[in-house]
């Protein structure tokens, strides 16, 4: 009996233990998720502005762009998995990665080869631990992604589309990230970033009234040569920041539901050694009374 009650009392130390750890994840998280809805809201009017800006060239004008132009039976896709470089986190890196598997056999059984740009610790340990091959890696900012990470993506994305086939070059680009929803709700995205699909940003015109004119200078093949590069480094940063948000988010569940777990098994824990310990009393009062009546039973005999 003793040695089960000092069993229980270690667990409740070891409970007690982990919910300080956990306690103290959670407010640090907590206090990361404000600071990433801000870059994240920060860098919308940036995002919308260049998407309105390319929008208005692709659409007004007729010039044929490499970076918007289909290709004509392609063979080979590459996919951006956007993970984070540490876990605790719940689902938040197996549902991205669920998602880029998802969207990988749907590329293979259209015929495509399909190769990876991996961006945080996670998605490189789970490659490298199913020995996969992937081109090539970001790691170590994923909490606080930076500008420059992005433009690092967008290049080597950008460079590979424009190279040919043949040569080690892809045919179609997608990015495969967590969207941040709200506190209790992220939600795994894939979005195809090359060849470019202008999804927002574009011009509706009011009712009796024509769409307007455009004239671009210097010509519009120019200005997407300009434009474009920057429209998918922000799209690649706009999904980097809503990951960090997303990962943010659920770290501070995941810590919260872990507090919660450690003060039942407290609680529970709790209960069993006091029930140990009565029953040792228990024991002892017995072993007191069993003694007094046997020294009452030699002194009468």
């Amino acid at each position: 009996m003793p040695a089960q009650l000092r069993a229980y009392r270690a667990r409740i130390r070891s409970a007690q233990t982990t919910k300080k750890i956990t306690r103290a994840m959670e407010l640090i998280a907590a206090s990361r998720i404000a600071k990433a809805q801000q870059r994240v809201a920060a860098s919308l009017p940036y995002a919308r502005a260049v998407t309105r800006a390319v929008s208005a060239v692709a659409t007004y004008s007729n010039v044929q762009h490499v970076l918007t132009t289909e290709r004509e039976n392609p063979t080979r896709a590459a996919i951006v998995v956007v993970t984070s470089d540490r876990g605790l986190a719940g689902a938040f890196n197996s549902n991205a990665l669920k998602k880029s598997e998802e969207l990988g056999e749907l590329l293979r059984r259209e015929g495509k080869e399909v190769v990876s740009y991996l961006v945080g610790r996670k998605a490189v340990g789970y490659y490298r631990f199913r020995r996969r091959d992937f081109i090539r890696e970001w790691v170590g900012d994923t909490d606080t992604p930076s500008v420059e990470t992005a433009r690092e993506i967008a290049e080597a994305v950008v460079e590979k589309f424009v190279q040919p086939t043949d040569e080690g070059g892809v045919d179609e680009i997608h990015i495969v990230y967590n969207r941040f929803v709200s506190m209790l709700t992220q939600t795994p995205e894939m979005l195809r970033l090359l060849p470019l699909e202008v999804v927002e940003g574009v011009e509706e015109p009011e009712p009796g009234k024509a769409l307007p004119l455009y004239e671009f200078e210097p010509d519009s093949g120019e200005v997407l040569d300009a434009m474009l590069p920057i429209y998918i480094e922000s799209r690649i940063y706009q999904a980097l920041l809503e990951s960090a948000a997303s990962k943010h988010a659920a770290t501070q569940r995941a810590m919260k539901s872990a507090s919660d777990n450690a003060d039942k098994l407290i609680r529970e824990y709790t209960r069993l050694a006091n029930n140990a310990r009565q029953q040792e009393i228990t024991q002892q009062i017995s072993e007191i009374v069993g003694g007094a009546d046997a020294l009452a039973g030699t002194r009468t005999t």
